[in-house]
């Protein structure tokens, strides 16, 4: 037997509408259902919101939210080389939904194209990011296609903290704390796999997703009066939704604290939208000596949070 004996041969199928003959019918429709190989391509936790999102006459294919920083996400699709009409379109859909993320995806992107994207991430602010993917179809034989997304264009970090250098030697010393601490406990909680990896933002709280399209979030934060928290941050823009969630879960309080064993507070908030169940202690980022101690409280309570409160989320939420 020779060595390429009973091997297959990968092969490229150049027209995508061999598995997608419409763009709008098809394609968009596939694409809502499989965002999450869209976000894995891209290193993001993607959750869609809706398809086929009205701006004015118009209508954006994906709009969508990073799980993690609840930043906005904007997809347009293709099943064609990319064109100026599609451009045109993808920056109507940024200012129209004040994106953070803006992803085109297309069969092959032009030169001019991916250059437009790559200059848009070296002159726009580090809240917007550009993405050019290309979809691609592979099969080994007379195997079923599979899809591939390759990313093209793509925000250059390093061009990011170069231009950021100026602005960020101006952050408060206190911000700068709050981003070291923040960032230890995501890189923890990264190696438990109870997140992707992220980069911390210089403020005093720090959430991830739950979710349940980001309805629902656990938390950590530094509040008021030298309080460290943790918790279940209930957040839809209904507010039913969110009193009937809450009401739902404290019906088990006794068996969730239990399973804790811990004492929360929880405060249905009922002049406010959001609800909100947590385990409170002391700390502050001006305590040194106790920061490490009050992490790896943080770390500790959000792996037993998600434990405890991820199985009821699943049944309640839906």
């Amino acid at each position: 037997m020779t060595e390429t004996q009973g091997l297959g041969r990968i092969e490229r199928i150049d027209d995508l509408r061999e598995a997608w003959p419409h763009e709008s019918n098809d394609f968009t429709p596939w694409l809502a259902e499989h965002i999450s190989e869209l976000g894995n391509a891209l290193g993001l936790e993607i959750e869609l919101q809706e398809q086929e999102a009205q701006v004015g006459t118009f209508y954006l294919d994906l709009l969508a939210r990073e799980s993690v920083t609840d930043r906005t996400v904007i997809i347009e699709n293709q099943l064609e080389p990319t064109n100026h009409d599609h451009l045109g379109k993808l920056l109507t859909y940024a200012g129209g939904f004040d994106a953070n993320v803006i992803v085109w995806v297309a069969k092959d992107f032009r030169d001019e194209h991916r250059q437009s994207l790559d200059w848009l991430n070296q002159r726009t602010d580090e809240d917007s990011e550009f993405f050019g993917v290309s979809v691609e179809l592979w099969k080994i034989g007379d195997s079923l296609p599979a899809p591939h997304f390759k990313v093209v264009s793509a925000p250059n970090e390093w061009q990011r903290e170069t231009k950021h250098s100026v602005q960020d030697a101006n952050k408060s010393d206190k911000n700068r704390r709050y981003q070291a601490f923040f960032q230890e406990l995501t890189d923890a909680l990264t190696q438990q796999d109870f997140t992707k990896r992220r980069k911390a933002r210089p403020q005093s709280w720090l959430w991830f997703s739950a979710g349940h399209g980001g309805r629902v979030q656990y938390t950590a934060v530094f509040g008021h009066r030298k309080t460290a928290r943790v918790g279940v941050y209930i957040r839809h823009t209904d507010q039913e939704w969110n009193k009937e969630l809450f009401d739902q879960l404290e019906e088990e309080k006794e068996a969730i604290e239990s399973e804790l064993k811990e004492s929360l507070v929880w405060q249905r908030l009922d002049h406010r939208t959001a609800s909100r169940i947590s385990a409170q202690r002391q700390g502050s980022i001006d305590d040194e000596e106790a920061l490490e101690e009050t992490r790896n409280w943080m770390i500790e309570k959000l792996v037993d949070f998600k434990r405890v409160f991820g199985p009821r989320l699943d049944e309640l939420a839906r």
